[in-house]
């Protein structure tokens, strides 16, 4: 799947890996250079390359091949990838934004960066109804065709992963650290099914931690990715507003949930939507801003993913489990926040329980929670 020989590879990694080059710079160097090798002898910088490097006022450097091994041999284990601007897998989407990354890393099925895109962001500190309402929408959208993208955060990223996935459907992470590590941890077992049912995505190389200027740099990745972005919980100041601003200069649709107006992590939306998001409550919202694109989806679609549940259960068939779960609604709203704290189950499994039997139509989202209907007494 590379394009460029392993040779040229390892002077776009050796490149790559100069400390304060960025793409902007890199695709500079590569309009006057042409081959990357030409900046080299014997695997050291020539005079040219040294003068370009002071010009740009980049620090003296020393070419870590070292890291390049390290790269190569990564990507020769099955499913994993390193891409270029020059490989036809590269997302034509990201190809177009002013500061692509030269290199991807990608661990997965690197056809998924080619599929429609849409980016679900917010809160990693995201509340109960915030992670089911990202739970939700990544699911629902992921049935209609659409690939999930985030970035694999605690909070809303997760749910909006978690949801895609149970739909069948497809999503991706971008990262922002090297592939051979997950951050954050807790989310190991989450990016190894989303490696299966989808990618994970780096423009970091191997040997690179995670650190707090990487991620506002990734979020340009996830809305370059994406058709548009969905902004489900922020606060006034962080990184899904950043990713919203990108998905501004990018030319890319910009969605958000409005929520409690005391709630601190509801601010950001009501900020975009003032500065003209679309404020939106129900994925109808975002279709009806690609009415084309749906068109296309659908026809795409081989075939509908199965419901996850029957919707004409009745009550005498359901598993105890259930049937335990539901003893926790009421034909009051009933919030999410105790529906955790009753069951001692997480944000997460609940979210799935309470959307399952709503396919069912045993209970109905209400403001501030859920009521229990249609279960027989």
């Amino acid at each position: 799947m590379i394009a460029l020989s392993e040779n040229e590879l390892a002077y776009w990694l050796v490149v790559l890996r100069i400390p304060g080059l960025g793409p902007r710079r890199f695709a500079s160097l590569k309009r006057q250079v042409g081959s990357l090798s030409n900046c080299f002898q014997d695997k050291q910088p020539n005079k040219d390359f040294l003068h370009w490097c002071s010009e740009q006022s980049l620090k003296a450097f020393v070419p870590d091949w070292k890291g390049v091994e390290a790269d190569l041999a990564w990507a020769r284990q099955p499913g994993r990838y390193i891409l270029t601007w020059h490989d036809q897998d590269y997302p034509g989407m990201l190809k177009e934004i002013s500061s692509a990354p030269p290199i991807l890393f990608v661990k997965g099925c690197v056809e998924s960066l080619q599929t429609m895109q849409i980016a679900l962001v917010g809160s990693r500190s995201a509340t109960a109804s915030g992670k089911k309402n990202a739970y939700r929408f990544g699911f629902e959208l992921a049935q209609k065709g659409f690939t999930i993208t985030s970035g694999l955060a605690l909070g809303i990223d997760g749910a909006s992963h978690e949801g895609a996935l149970q739909a069948g459907g497809k999503t991706v992470a971008v990262l922002g650290n090297s592939l051979e590590q997950v951050y954050p941890a807790r989310h190991k077992e989450l990016a190894v099914l989303i490696e299966g049912n989808g990618a994970l995505v780096s423009e970091f190389p191997i040997g690179t931690s995670p650190r707090p200027e990487h991620f506002p740099q990734r979020n340009r990745i996830i809305s370059g990715l994406s058709v548009g972005v969905l902004v489900i919980e922020s606060a006034i100041k962080s990184g899904s507003l950043i990713t919203a601003n990108y998905a501004l200069d990018q030319g890319r649709e910009i969605f958000a949930l409005p929520g409690d107006i005391s709630n601190p992590v509801a601010k950001g939306c009501h900020q975009l939507i003032r500065q003209g998001a679309k404020c939106v409550d129900s994925i109808e919202h975002i279709l009806e801003e690609f009415p084309a694109l749906s068109t296309q989806l659908q026809k795409e679609q081989k075939h509908q993913p199965h419901s996850l549940v029957s919707k004409s259960i009745m009550k005498e068939e359901l598993p105890s489990t259930t049937l335990e779960f539901l003893a926790h609604i009421f034909d009051v709203c009933t919030s999410i926040d105790s529906v955790v704290d009753r069951t001692g189950l997480t944000v997460t499994e609940v979210s799935q329980m309470l959307l399952e039997l709503e396919l069912q139509g045993m209970v109905a989202s209400v403001p501030g929670g859920y009521i229990r209907i249609g279960t027989g007494g």
